[in-house]
């Protein structure tokens, strides 16, 4: 059978060494650090028994950016940076729900990606309690860094994430501030999806999101194990 149009080609993650990660689905988490989600008008809970649920969204693959560059989008005034852990699976994961303690042995490795937000246009689709598509998964709205398999990152608790944009830092938090760490996110997507090797994961993003401007420099990092650079280009003519 003949394709009526060409296929579009696969969203290929670089990764550290030489090899690439074909990318399948991009899932987000929203509001899994506490401050964060103080600092968007939203309830923290006290403790890890007052959780409830997380909240889950998707970019499309073709989101990422993966060139160090991305285009300041249409249709907003207001574009936000979120610096987020990105976690990459290498198997997939068995059928049914997934148990936590099983959930670690799915993971290839690790990345450092921005969540570009419009958040002018989340706002109002959060004010009409209408989706937030528009929002979040426009066009270059994923910037990425390469991949480093799990075993050069270590254990993650210890970790800090940060994020400077122009030289000045923006975000910073150790990921065990995390309200749902790597095992219990992919515990709870597995409640909902069929994960599957080639799923990415933006794991959340802690409080200090602000506003870019065409020209910025942002440049995001894992300590000194991994660093993502993106500068934010003029709007497409």
């Amino acid at each position: 059978m003949t394709d009526v149009i060409p296929a579009p080609a696969l969203t290929r993650v670089p990764v550290r060494g030489g090899a690439t990660f074909p990318v399948r689905r991009i899932y987000c988490v929203g509001r899994n650090f506490a401050d964060h989600a103080k600092e968007m008008g939203a309830e923290a809970p006290a403790a890890k028994s007052d959780r409830g649920s997380p909240v889950f969204f998707s970019k499309p693959t073709d989101a990422l950016a993966l060139d160090g560059t991305a285009a300041y989008p249409p249709g907003t005034q207001n574009l936000h940076h979120e610096i987020e852990l990105v976690v990459a699976l290498g198997h997939d994961a068995p059928a049914g729900m997934l148990a936590v303690e099983d959930a670690q042995a799915l993971v290839f490795g690790y990345g450092v990606g921005l969540d570009l937000t419009r958040r002018d246009l989340q706002a109002a689709a959060k004010a009409n309690g209408l989706p937030w598509d528009t929002a979040k998964g426009f066009d270059q709205s994923a910037p990425m860094s390469e991949l480093v398999p799990a075993a050069q990152i270590g254990d993650l608790a210890s970790r800090t994430l940060s994020l400077h944009v122009n030289g000045t830092l923006r975000q910073q938090s150790r990921l065990d501030q995390m309200i749902w760490d790597v095992p219990d996110i992919l515990h709870e997507l597995s409640k909902l999806y069929a994960l599957r090797a080639g799923d990415l994961i933006f794991m959340g993003t802690p409080a200090g999101v602000a506003a870019l401007e065409a020209g910025d420099v942002c440049i995001g990092r894992l300590d000194d194990l991994i660093e993502l650079n993106c500068r934010i280009l003029p709007p497409a003519v």
